[in-house]
């Protein structure tokens, strides 16, 4: 008999066996007592969550016989009457699946729509289940749009998908949603421990918590994890194989780096960063491992009398640097680590970035004091700088004599302006004064009469003997007048002047 992963093995029957998503169950399951149901349904969530698994339990309630044949619709289906196991086995006629990342095209929806006019061969209902219906194309949307509407009453529609960003809002409209929330680490491990106790595979409490946490809020990919650990620990659930297995730093690592960061003592962080390059472990997971317990640590500060989880072997711990580090150092290196992670790829190799992410802390510990002085001496005049400079050598050197007399420095004569000599020239006239602006005559050459030429302050040449037009400038301008391009055309008015 071939081997059944644990994740189809222990898939929930019915809605008592779904974990982490009390919500929909509570929902589906009044609707289904009240017999208040609804056409279209829309599941939404991320991968793992229960969306397919919610949809064959709502079929199964649907078509659900009872094991003596007379049952009717119920919440709680039976799982031995011929739906059930049809549902379960995947061969029930009036349970169709639709992939929509192969079948996204508008002729695989006309074709399933197409067998809606149909009642149901066996069951009580017809389901069309559309998974990743996100996929789908917008004529095969439009396609569907009609029949999604209003479809017969013995059809229902059940749509799920990851992103329903993408899914139209006529589609939206026109469906019940539901979200199925991520996982929460505790959640996943209880179940993880009740699957293990039924399969007889013995495990350590820390290996199931790097499991939980590695499955990041998926049970699939915890229930994965697992038949992967357990082929890696040849049947045994250990710590060490499994955080070997995950790649997962150690969090006796983890917290002598922040206990590191905490006293300023760069050394033992570039210690620590390189025993993490010669064993092999990643920068990314170790910046990830940090911010959770950055995380913890900033909420021990902001909410000091939270009771401690005796359960948590790291929660001793985590109190412990929550009293070492400042909390406003906690919120600072928690941004280092998360923005970190994002500059890993432009590094050089990543324990490089990680050595640069975690030194960066440093600074703002053991240099706020020289760096402010150094910005107050720039400020400084030269000489208030050298005054402070002479001030801060003599506080630092031992003792002074105190009978010494004091030399008072050589003073230096500020040169003082001259004063302005009076003016003995005539008063200006308003004609001088005006004569005063004009500006000089700039010389010219004359390709004609090889004759300097002047020009008025527009330089603008004419040939004529008239004052400019422009600048009403007394100068007569006498240099002959020749176009090079049309800014120095003349004016219109001029141009008869010119001719004449």
């Amino acid at each position: 008999m071939s081997y059944l992963v644990l994740a189809r093995k222990y898939r929930p029957r019915n809605f008592s066996e779904m974990v982490g998503q009390e919500h929909v169950v509570q929902a589906l399951t009044n609707a289904l007592t009240q017999q208040r149901l609804h056409h279209a349904y829309l599941f939404t969530g991320t991968r793992g969550v229960g969306k397919t698994t919610v949809s064959r339990i709502l079929a199964k309630s649907l078509n659900c016989t009872g094991a003596d044949g007379q049952g009717g619709i119920t919440a709680t289906p039976c799982g031995v009457c011929p739906a059930c196991t049809d549902i379960d086995a995947g061969r029930f006629v009036d349970y169709t699946e639709l992939d929509a990342a192969s079948n996204r095209g508008v002729d695989e929806v006309q074709g399933l729509l197409e067998q809606a006019v149909y009642k149901p061969v066996q069951g009580r209902f017809k389901v069309f289940m559309i998974d990743e219906v996100h996929m789908l194309t917008n004529t095969a949307f439009n396609a569907m749009l009609k029949t999604l509407e209003e479809p017969p009453e013995y059809l229902k529609f059940v749509l799920a998908t990851t992103d329903p960003q993408k899914v139209p809002v006529t589609v939206l409209s026109r469906c019940l949603q539901f979200n199925l929330r991520p996982m929460a680490p505790e959640t996943v491990l209880a179940h993880l421990s009740t699957v293990l106790a039924a399969e007889n595979v013995p495990a350590d409490a820390g290996a199931l918590r790097l499991l939980a946490r590695g499955a990041r809020g998926s049970m699939r990919d915890a229930l994965s994890l697992t038949d992967q650990a357990i082929a890696f620990g040849s049947g045994r659930l250990e710590e060490a194989t499994v955080r070997q297995m995950l790649g997962s730093v150690d969090r006796s690592v983890v917290f002598s780096l922040i206990g590191a960061l905490a006293a300023g003592d760069g050394k033992a962080v570039v210690d620590l960063v390189e025993q993490l390059r010669a064993a092999g472990q990643s920068a990314a997971t170790t910046l990830e491992d940090m911010a959770s317990v950055l995380q913890r640590m900033a909420v021990q500060q902001a909410v000091p009398d939270m009771p401690v989880d005796e359960t948590d072997p790291d929660a001793q711990e985590t109190a412990r640097l929550a009293t070492l580090l400042p909390a406003d150092e906690t919120q600072l290196l928690y941004s280092l680590c998360i923005h970190g992670r994002a500059e890993l790829g432009l590094a050089p190799d990543d324990y490089t970035g990680l050595t640069m992410v975690l030194l960066r802390l440093l600074p703002f510990k053991t240099g706020a004091a020289p760096q402010a002085s150094a910005a107050a001496e720039k400020t400084l005049k030269p000489a208030e700088a050298a005054t402070a400079r002479a001030a801060s050598v003599a506080a630092a050197s031992p003792a002074v004599r105190v009978d010494a007399p004091a030399v008072a420095p050589p003073v230096v004569p500020v040169a003082q302006p001259a004063a302005p000599e009076p003016d003995e020239s005539p008063p200006t006239t308003g004609a001088t004064m005006a004569a005063s602006r004009r500006p000089m005559p700039s010389p010219r050459a004359n390709r004609r009469s090889k004759m300097p030429a002047t020009s008025c302050r527009w330089r603008r040449p004419w040939p004529s003997t008239r004052p400019c037009s422009r600048c009403r400038c007394a100068r007569r301008c006498r240099a002959p007048f020749k176009r090079k391009n049309r800014l120095q055309r003349p004016p219109r008015g001029r141009r008869q002047l010119l001719k004449s």
